[in-house]
């Protein structure tokens, strides 16, 4: 089982910054998905923009979400938590 994914930001060229219940935490890019069914609709950065935790993973006002062990296996860990 992931960890849950307790924050995420928006950053620019469709990546997420994302933080785990476990401390972990990194950067997950999306623009290779973004030409992929649903994913098309986070082409628009207002609508990518709008992304929120919801349950243990992360997803969208338009609906799109990810499956959370796709989130945690693809977010770049490499660097620290950030501090709220």
């Amino acid at each position: 089982m992931s960890p849950r994914v307790v924050n995420v930001w928006p950053l620019e060229g469709y990546r997420l910054y994302v933080t785990f219940d476990n401390g972990e935490a990194g950067e997950l890019s999306l623009d290779s998905y973004l030409d992929l069914g649903v994913f098309a609709a986070l082409k628009d950065k207002n609508e990518f923009n709008k992304v929120h935790v919801a349950f243990k993973t992360i997803e969208w006002a338009c609906g799109v979400d990810l499956d959370p062990e796709f989130v945690y296996q693809h977010t770049l860990k490499s660097k620290p938590a950030k501090q709220a």
